[in-house]
């Protein structure tokens, strides 16, 4: 099999499930690790980015919970950097567990990465990006810190952030180099710290950026082959829930692009990840993009399985 350069975005399900406790956690990227396995084994590079919502928002919660004068809250883009050490380090000891068991001499680094965006966006106007648990509307009541909470689709309140568009990446180069150099790299963790460019220095802002878009620049900005993208079902549909419910299989840029304006994706889960596929495969035009689930990942790898975006 021909060697290829892979960035694999692992969904939240693949980090938290329905304990938040640092074992739960660890424990459930232990299984991750041991899916994720199957590209290294056949020989390709293999970049992995994760997301943070969930476990970003719970510090942030412990933050406010224990602010005061002698022990000021941290800032958002320091909690980012924190969920990325801590994440980082959990994938990273379950990689070389799962590799050490099946005799791979590989090595896997996390990299803390600074993702830079436009202080300009439009985003830092209209806070969308939810993080942190689900509340009642009265326990939104209580708060008093400021916050932006929105209603999410039936489900409760959470505090929502700005989301900018990912501009460039600061540690590109340091990972094409670890990954060259035979590295298994863990990068890109809750989309990035993000960060704006000001007189030739940077400064961290207040934000969570997609980490599906920030994989996406990455993958264009290291030249991958293929971006994957896990979620938790095998496949996009379109007319999802719905008697003529089809299934996408092998499908074009083109193609995507008309479903979206046909509004086939929901604007909360499945739309952002078909954009960040769209947004990889026209900079890399001999690329592919791949959505599907983490149990599926295999079968994407022989081509057998998920939904292929290609130019």
């Amino acid at each position: 099999m021909e060697k290829k350069r892979y960035i694999v975005a692992l969904g939240g399900n693949a980090i938290l499930t329905d304990n938040p406790s640092a074992e739960a956690q660890q424990k459930a990227l232990e299984d991750t690790a041991e899916k994720l396995s199957v590209l290294i084994e056949a020989g390709h590079e293999v970049i992995i980015t994760h997301g943070n919502g969930p476990q970003v928002g719970n510090l942030l919660l412990q933050q406010i919970a224990g602010d005061s004068d002698e022990n000021p809250a941290m800032p958002l883009d320091t909690l980012v950097a924190m969920t990325q050490g801590s994440i980082g380090y959990w994938l990273q000891k379950a990689l070389q567990k799962t590799l050490s068991e099946k005799g791979l001499d590989k090595e896997v680094a996390t990299v803390l990465t600074e993702v830079v965006v436009d202080e300009n966006d439009p985003a830092f106007n209209d806070p969308t990006k939810p993080v942190g648990p689900f509340l009642s509307e009265e326990e939104v009541a209580d708060l008093s810190d400021g916050s932006v909470y929105k209603e999410d689709a039936g489900r409760g309140w959470r505090k929502v952030v700005p989301s900018p568009k990912p501009v460039s990446i600061n540690e590109a180069n340091v990972i094409t180099r670890l990954v060259e150099s035979g590295f298994v790299t863990v990068a890109a963790g809750g989309g990035g710290i993000p960060v704006i460019e000001k007189a030739g220095t940077y400064t961290g802002v207040e934000a969570v950026i997609d980490k599906d878009f920030a994989s996406a620049k990455l993958a264009e900005l290291i030249k991958a082959d293929t971006f994957i993208i896990l979620t938790g079902v095998d496949n996009v549909y379109v007319n999802f829930n719905q008697p003529d419910q089809k299934k996408l299989e092998q499908v074009t840029v083109a193609d995507m692009e008309r479903y979206i304006e046909e509004e086939q994706f929901a604007p909360g889960s499945m739309l952002p990840k078909v954009e960040a596929a769209i947004d990889f495969v026209k900079e890399a035009p001999e690329g592919s993009a791949v959505i599907t689930s983490l149990e599926n990942i295999a079968s994407a790898l022989d081509g057998n399985g998920g939904t292929v975006v290609e130019r």
